[in-house]
């Protein structure tokens, strides 16, 4: 006999034995699922199809492209696969709409940004792409296509936002991207913002130049010399810039938006940035000269941000622009009237207006995008795209378990990690009172009280919201940014810190503050080379701006204290805060934000840093690691590609396992950082702000594709060099919690509503195959007495969906054990090997995910022993399945419900085989009276007391009665009633009767017969 091979031996490998990377078909059973919010955030990419009217595109700044075809009811990302989510531009072939070009890189200056990598077009409307280029130009705002030449195309390229680059400036390519030439450039500091071609005359070309720059501090802008509107008459060839009536930047010219009236060209409007110069202008004679129409900024205020105008394409006269409303004007810019917006700035971007019908009308906006068909009227939902842009992401203690962040430009979320209906909708989330930018962090005692912001209490239970700054009334003596940290004690629940330039510490939820460091950030600093020709004196006598941007309190010491600054410097106290140590590496020079810092789960000695020096204009990544109290610090980037880092966590399990969130993905190393990896998997690229390690799981918080987790990461923590050599491997399965996954008693949801996705529904038992197997792959699992419970082999065959009343998309896709190359996930849903019925499916339903309806109990909680066979070698682990802790039944009271539900169950398979052998019987006198002239009275008394028993009022009803108990004794995690225990054990004695009377019935018939 071969002895099943014990697992426990692969996790003590994985604690003495460190692999480097592993290969990747190792991971490819694990997979990301989006929890939502389904909140829009900043879009500034929008187009429709005029030949189309129901289709739509939308770039989404870190959320890719999207894609609707029924009007923006429902939205379907397109571009998952491509190395960048943050885009600043779709356009869309007039000639052609399966030519789709789409500009990286969000395309305007503002904090917080993030940089793309080129320009990428699709030939057949978004299913595949290509990058033609410019990958250097890192923000592209804006692109414009021939109307009558789909390979004649420009783009403005604007350049690096927090430096000098040499490419950017107006390209212009003529055969659909292969090559680019620039057309129109100033200089490195000087780039592009808009261009767009005349619609009657493709040899006219308008562009916008923007000298702007950011800053590396919060809040740093500048603009330089060279900004200004430009125009081409000999397609893009040579420029003219157009001057008269417009501001100069000497007087504060910054960004122009600008527009040409379909119906009439020679008419352009543009939103003009300069200070008190600023304001729509309009031009009647193709941009030659222009008059100021209005000056008040509510109509074009912040052009860093703002600056979209389009003319209604069947009148010149009417005209709208975007800012935070938008506004519409009926005579030609003179006066205005809001068209859409809300209290608190829906901050919209981006105007389209269908030129073959202006009532259709797409916006853009910092929350989604919106569709009207009727004038504006009304218009469709945000609430159906899954952008949102987190800063920071936290979870609290409940079960199951939410998670948090500060949503920009909406507020704050707190959603659920699953729903009770099977997956995780509207239902799920409610703000938490926070700010846009902030850290949120739940009480660890009482998940119903949340901090958050700068700073406040909310209670989930009343709504009610208290600011507990340390200040009521500021006085001007703590500087605060977007980002200001919150978070508790990892020792003492009850200790809370939040941060601004200073560190607070609260004991007591907010009543009182106590202050436990100074100034922590930089008193001096040099201006970094990125701000190039901006750099002035004055920039080094400012006054101080830094904040401390993270905090990390040691796992193991409760008086230390890890801070980084958004300034350049890391500090450290050993006696909670009395006093503070600079340990800051030489290499983090000012400026350099310290975006995450991380203490260790071990060892009070050692830290982690990420450094993200993107405002500095370094792409390249930077994690730092001490070992020894910050006397030194070692980079450990090896397998990092150029891509800033935001976070970094520590596993708290496994020993040198690490999690860094960057730019565009997650990576992991399995050796204290020496080595990484990546962990995107089926993630889309997006700006990966924050992660945290909740139990088994990682939870992702992005800046514009919302909440992500990571379900199950116990495979990552036991791989080793050993591990990863063997052949095949049986993962130790993480404990199984018996959750009801779909508890809803109406009608389901629309599968057009959106929503975020429930963990996967059972035990994941998880495995490795470096290579086919030869035979069948077997797995049993059995209970703690040997009994075998379920049996599965790659051999099975998926069940026959009976017809049924439903479309087959409701219907979840089965799941056959594997017995090829890699790594796989099955899952067990902690039930006893259902009846060989039909599959009926219940209202508790979820689009392509609904189980068929259980027809087996539920396994007790216990240790289950897991059995895989592969090439005839068994390997074994133990498998340990708890109640939902939400649940509170007595042991006694569940096994009672147990026992039950088994009997129930067992009821049901004796009484399939007794209906079985009674049609068996029945057939046979059939035969008998086809064959035989000579029918017996007693062989017509026989059929007729087998029909009694096989029919309605015998075992029929009984399957029945069996068959409803079974389902009242399931369907809720509670004490049996006493009705139904009594109902249990009637049914029970009208089947055992009828048992005794089958019994004596066969062998009646069986003697007669011989």
């Amino acid at each position: 006999m071969k002895q099943p091979v014990m697992a426990f031996v692969c996790i003590c490998l994985a604690f003495n034995s460190i692999a480097q990377t592993v290969d990747t078909s190792m991971l490819n059973d694990m997979r990301w699922r989006m929890i939502g919010p389904h909140r829009g955030g900043r879009t500034v990419g929008a187009v429709g199809v005029p030949q189309q009217p129901n289709v739509f595109y939308i770039g989404v700044n870190n959320g890719g492209v999207w894609k609707t075809t029924d009007y923006g009811r429902t939205w379907l990302p397109i571009f998952d696969s491509q190395p960048t989510g943050s885009v600043g531009d779709v356009a869309v072939a007039p000639s052609n709409p399966n030519i789709v070009y789409v500009a990286s890189g969000e395309g305007i200056q503002r904090p917080d940004l993030s940089v793309g990598d080129g320009i990428y077009k699709s030939t057949d409307a978004g299913k595949t792409w290509i990058n033609t280029g410019l990958k250097e130009g890192q923000q592209i705002g804006g692109l414009a296509i021939d109307a009558t030449n789909e390979n004649r195309v420009f783009a403005a390229v604007l350049g690096h936002p927090y430096g000098p680059n040499t490419e950017r400036g107006v390209y212009r390519t003529m055969d659909g991207g292969k090559t680019w030439q620039r057309v129109l450039c100033k200089d490195e500091n000087t780039g592009a913002v808009q261009v767009a071609i005349d619609p009657k005359d493709p040899n006219i070309v308008y562009a916008d130049l923007w000298a702007g720059r950011q800053g590396p501090w919060e809040n740093g802008e500048w603009n330089g010399d060279e900004s200004g509107l430009y125009k081409s008459t000999d397609g893009g060839n040579t420029w003219k810039q157009l001057t008269k009536g417009l501001p100069t930047p000497k007087m504060g010219l910054g960004r122009i938006g600008f527009c040409i009236a379909p119906t009439n060209t020679n008419r352009l409007y543009a939103t003009v940035d300069a200070g008190e110069y600023g304001g729509i202008y309009k031009s009647d004679d193709a941009g030659e000269s222009w008059s100021q129409m209005n000056k008040d900024e509510r109509f074009w205020g912040r052009g860093d941000d703002f600056a979209e105008v389009k003319v209604d394409p069947e009148n010149a006269e009417v005209v709208y622009t975007a800012d935070v409303v938008v506004w519409k004007s009926v005579d030609g810019a003179k006066t205005w009237s809001a068209f859409r917006g809300a209290p608190g700035g829906d901050d919209y971007h981006r105007i389209w207006i269908n030129p073959t019908n202006s009532d259709i009308i797409l916006l853009a906006a910092d929350q989604g995008a919106i569709i009207s068909v009727n004038g504006g009227q009304t218009f469709s939902s945000w609430y159906n795209q899954p952008t949102a842009q987190f800063y920071h992401v936290s979870t609290d203690n409940a079960f199951p378990y939410n998670v948090y962040g500060g949503q920009q430009e909406s507020g704050s979320v707190g959603i659920a990690s699953r729903g009770n209906d099977g997956q995780i909708t509207f239902r799920e989330w409610h703000p938490v009172a926070g700010e846009e930018y902030g850290y949120v962090a739940a009480d660890p005692k009482n998940s119903d009280i949340i901090y958050a912001g700068k700073i406040s209490k909310y209670d989930k239970r009343t709504g009610q919201v208290q600011n507990i700054s340390p200040e009521a009334v500021r006085s001007g003596k703590y500087r605060f940014i977007r980002t200001a940290p919150i978070l508790f004690s990892p020792i003492d629940s009850t200790t809370l810190y939040f941060a601004g330039n200073v560190i607070f510490k609260t004991k007591n939820g907010g009543n009182t503050w106590q202050t436990i460091s100074p100034d922590l950030t930089r008193e001096a600093w040099d201006i970094p080379a990125s701000v190039g020709i901006y750099t002035s004196d004055a920039m080094k006598k400012m006054p101080r701006r830094g904040v401390v941007y993270t905090i990390a309190p040691s796992f193991k010491d409760i008086n230390t204290i890890w801070a980084g600054t958004d300034d350049g410097y890391i500090q450290l106290t050993h006696n909670g805060g009395k006093t503070w140590a600079n340990v800051t590496p030489p290499q983090i020079t000012s400026w350099s934000k310290v975006s995450m810092m991380e203490a260790s789960h071990t060892d009070v000695n050692t830290a982690y840093a990420a450094v993200n020096r993107i405002r500095c204009d370094d792409m390249h990544p930077h994690i730092y690691k001490t070992t020894n109290d910050g006397k030194s610090w070692k980079e450990i980037i090896t397998g990092l590609p150029n891509d800033p880092i935001n976070t970094i966590r520590e596993d708290h399990i496994r020993k040198g396992l690490l999690f860094a969130g960057s730019e565009r993905e997650v990576y992991f190393s399995l050796d204290n950082g020496e080595h990484w990896q990546s962990l995107r998997l089926n993630m889309p690229a997006t700006s990966i702000r924050d992660l945290v390690i909740k139990g088994d799981d990682l939870v992702i918080g992005t800046h514009g594709r919302s909440f992500w987790i990571l379900d199950n990461i116990t495979p990552l923590r036991q791989l080793s060099e050993s591990v990863v050599k063997t052949a095949s491997i049986l993962y130790k399965p993480q404990t199984a919690i018996r959750v009801s996954w779909n508890m809803n008693s109406d009608t389901p949801l629309p599968q057009e509503e959106p929503a975020g996705e429930n963990p996967p529904d059972g035990a994941m038992i998880d495995y490795y195959l470096k290579e086919n197997s030869n035979s069948a792959v077997l797995l049993e699992i059995k209970d703690i007495k040997g009994n075998i419970i379920r049996r599965y082999s790659s051999n099975d065959t998926p069940y026959t969906i009976p017809p049924v009343n439903i479309p087959l998309y409701w219907v979840r896709p089965q799941q056959i054990l594997s017995a090829t190359q890699g790594a796989h996930r099955f899952m067990w849903d902690m039930h006893y090997a259902p009846l060989n019925l039909p599959a009926t499916y219940p209202i508790a339903a979820i689009c392509q995910n609904t189980a068929p309806a259980p027809t087996s109990p539920w396994v007790m909680p216990g240790v289950y022993t897991v059995t895989l066979k592969i090439n005839d070698v068994p390997f074994t682990q133990q498998l340990t399945v708890t109640m939902d802790p939400r649940i509170h039944m007595s042991l006694k009271a569940l096994q009672q419900q147990h026992d039950l539900a088994v009997i129930c169950y067992q009821g049901r398979l004796k009484g399939m085989k007794i209906n079985e052998e009674i049609t068996v019987a029945r057939n046979s006198l059939k035969q008998i009276q086809l064959g035989n002239n000579s029918i017996t009275k007693n062989d017509l008394s026989w059929d007729e007391q087998l029909a009694t028993l096989q029919g309605n009022t015998g075992i029929e009803k009984i399957n029945r009665s069996f068959a409803g108990l079974h389902g009242i004794l399931e369907d809720a995690q509670m004490p049996p009633t006493t009705q139904t225990i009594m109902a249990v054990a009637g049914t029970q004695k009208q089947f055992q009767n009828l048992e005794s009377k089958w019994t004596v019935l066969k062998n009646k018939i069986t003697l007669a017969k011989k």
